[in-house]
């Protein structure tokens, strides 16, 4: 992958321009809504746009959720044979409600993966981004 652990250490902590590359170019991750005290946690497909991150959902529970309480996290990540990576960020989320947002969110393509209507568009906008990437392998020998 484009990261470089340069010190030897198998964990690197990822900048912002990193963190975003990765959330550009992967299309699937996790959306965390918390009401009450309680969270709740839904398997996504999303794009990015202009650093905000869109979703697509209908009605149901994650629609209830984050319209209650907007404060959300996202998630995303990946695992190869000897790296894996994960973003994690932190924002509000709002369903989009105005004709031309909506018709601008529609222009970016977002297809449902499942076959089920998906009428609402949500926009995530983040307050703050941050990621890892690791290097895999065995643990080391502790010395004695």
């Amino acid at each position: 992958m484009m990261f470089n652990h340069a010190d030897g250490n198998p964990v690197l902590e990822l900048d912002d321009e990193q963190s975003w590359k990765l959330l550009e170019s992967t299309r699937h991750g996790r959306l965390v809504v918390s009401v009450a005290g309680e969270p709740d946690i839904f398997p996504v497909n999303y794009l990015t746009s202009d650093r905000k991150i869109y979703l697509r959902t209908a009605p149901g529970n994650k629609l209830a959720q984050l319209t209650i309480n907007a404060t959300v996290l996202f998630e995303t990540d990946g695992i190869l044979s000897d790296e894996a990576w994960s973003v994690v960020l932190r924002g509000t989320a709002r369903v989009l409600s105005n004709s031309a947002e909506i018709a601008a969110a529609e222009e970016l393509g977002l297809k449902s993966w499942v076959p089920t209507l998906k009428d609402f568009y949500v926009e995530i906008d983040p307050a703050s981004v941050s990621g890892r990437h690791f290097q895999l392998g065995e643990q080391p020998e502790r010395d004695i």
